[in-house]
This record gives C-alpha cells, sequence and structure tokens, in this order.
C-alpha cells in the first residue's frame, strides 16, 4: 500500500469518492484520517494543503485531486 499517508489519504478518498470502489475499508480510512490529524503538524508533503484538519476531523474528503493523485490509483489497481 501507498507509504506517505497523505498520498494514501487522498488516492484512497478519490477512489472511494470519485470512482465509487475504494481502496480500503471505511474504518481503515477512518483511522487515517485520525492518524493524519495527530501528526499534522509534523507531516510535509506537496499536497498537504489540499487537506484541512476539518476534512481529516470529518473523516472525508471532498476538494480537488491533483492529477497525479488519477493517475497513482489508476497505477495501484493495475499492480
Amino acid at each position: 500500500m501507498i507509504k506517505h499517508p497523505i498520498a494514501r489519504y487522498l488516492m484512497c478518498a478519490y477512489a472511494y469518492y470519485v470512482e465509487n470502489d475504494p481502496l480500503i475499508p471505511d474504518a481503515e480510512f477512518d483511522q487515517l484520517a485520525k492518524d493524519i490529524l495527530t501528526q499534522y503538524d509534523t507531516l510535509e508533503h506537496p499536497h498537504k494543503t489540499l487537506i484541512t484538519r476539518s476534512d481529516l476531523e470529518a473523516g472525508t474528503y471532498l476538494g480537488k485531486y491533483p492529477t497525479i493523485v488519477r493517475a497513482a490509483v489508476k497505477d495501484y489497481r493495475k499492480r
């Protein structure tokens, strides 16, 4: 699975909300959001600014997805 939690969160959100085909179970996604929220201040990632604390607290993501996220999900599903 995807190692960086921000990348994983965005990929899993895209798969769930856009493709309607989750990569991970809901409970695992909720835990991922909690984990990121706990580490938010120390995590570094180019797309971190796309995810707000409110997104993480709600356990949802309805923001924009960079093209690389779409491509990464497609590539991940091929494996």
